[in-house]
């Protein structure tokens, strides 16, 4: 639910002492709503309280999950399943999660970016800073302020740790799992991310949100790679956010086409979500776009280096990916666009000292060359090329 507007200024260390007056509360609700006013100081747009167990449901989606292999390369969701499917299995003493959403809505469409070819499109989570940075630094306010009024323990996890943020929103009455998978919030649309704070307090649940999905499949219909099998379910091999930045390898062949000029991430299912009409733009500057993170262009990002790439994008999440998975992504980018003038950038990745660069920038080449320029280089690539899976590149046929 939405921390509602309206509070009288206050600083964090006047409200604590109000709420440390507060009359005996059995019921933890009072103590409830002085941390939801509390968390809007501290500049939270979205607060509320979870049960410690989740439905069996929710395990039992996740072993489907696990079982047809849906979670690719990201072994971690498997390895601590029964910790991630309850929060008193991974902390025993928690009697109730607090969950909150930071506000992260876009001033503009973020699909206007896949309009022009030539530059790159980049996910709107990763337009200002690294949002667990930011984020964090705010529920762990949060929770110090809550042990220092109430006492308790506490444990704060902003998607560092084994936590179905997600299911455990619906379930704290923040938003529902829309048929993408990803929560939605009738204040703020798509553009909500999620942290938990386990605490040891007997705080009362907030109601459930329910389903407000409807008949509508935008969502679904929306994705260049037919990520979603069925409703309410995502195949994460196909989905293009997996594919450009947890993927560690050659992106699959008969993907690559689908992910367009999309360089980090994906937000198609998300923006296309009719609930973002009630949307607001991100008030906290640290998470809106930084100069970089506009559609930049793919001739350029295709010359980073290491150090370079390091320098360009400190304190943003794109960082966490590596420069040459970023740089594989703009070649898969410069390979879709169509342009010429992005032929000589993908010639230059084909002596780039990663392989899973110059694989890709064989894609690309071999889309954007003459057919001529295109089996000459092709000859003398297989007598030079050292990695085996960049000859069969340029041995495959074109898509």
């Amino acid at each position: 639910m939405r921390i509602r507007d309206g509070l009288p200024p206050c600083t964090t260390t006047t409200l604590i002492s109000e709420m440390s007056k507060t009359q005996p509360d059995p019921t933890g609700a009072a103590t409830k709503e002085a941390i939801r006013r509390l968390a809007q100081t501290l500049g939270i747009d979205a607060l509320g309280v979870a049960p410690p167990d989740l439905d069996p449901a929710v395990s039992a989606r996740l072993s489907e999950f696990l079982a047809a292999g849906r979670h690719g390369e990201m072994s971690w969701l498997a390895e601590r399943r029964i910790e991630r499917a309850s929060p008193r299995a991974l902390w025993p003493a928690a009697n109730a999660v607090i969950m909150a959403g930071m506000n992260y809505g876009p001033d503009t469409d973020p699909r206007l970016a896949l309009r022009n070819g030539s530059r790159g499109a980049i996910s709107v989570y990763a337009h200002g800073r690294d949002y667990h940075d930011v984020f964090k630094k705010r529920l762990k306010a949060l929770a110090r302020s809550i042990v220092a009024t109430y006492g308790g323990e506490v444990k704060v996890f902003v998607d560092t740790a084994p936590v179905m943020e997600k299911p455990l929103g619906q379930a704290a009455g923040v938003g529902w799992q829309g048929k993408h998978t990803n929560l939605v919030s009738r204040e703020f649309g798509s553009w909500l991310f999620l942290g938990a704070i386990y605490t040891t307090l007997k705080l009362p649940a907030d109601p459930p949100e329910i389903d407000h999905c409807g008949a509508c499949v935008r969502c679904l219909e929306i994705c260049p790679t037919d990520a979603f099998p069925a409703p309410y379910q995502l195949d994460a091999r196909r989905c293009i956010a997996y594919l450009t930045i947890e993927h560690k390898g050659s992106i699959p062949r008969d993907l690559r086409a689908g992910i367009g000029n999309r360089i980090f991430g994906c937000d198609d299912c998300l923006a296309v979500c009719p609930w973002n009409k009630f949307a607001s733009v991100a008030s906290e500057a640290k998470l809106r776009a930084r100069e970089h993170a506009t559609p930049e262009r793919l001739d350029q990002l295709a010359c980073l280096d290491e150090e370079t790439f390091r320098r360009t994008f400190a304190g943003s999440p794109i960082k966490r990916t590596g420069r040459d998975r970023f740089v594989r992504n703009v070649m898969i980018a410069i390979g879709n666009s169509g342009d010429p003038a992005l032929l000589d950038a993908a010639r230059r990745g084909l002596d780039d000292a990663s392989p899973l660069v110059r694989g890709a920038a064989t894609w690309a080449f071999r889309r954007l060359a003459p057919v001529a320029e295109t089996n000459r280089e092709a000859a003398a690539r297989q007598r030079t090329e050292p990695d085996p899976e960049v000859r069969e590149e340029w041995l495959e046929r074109q898509s």
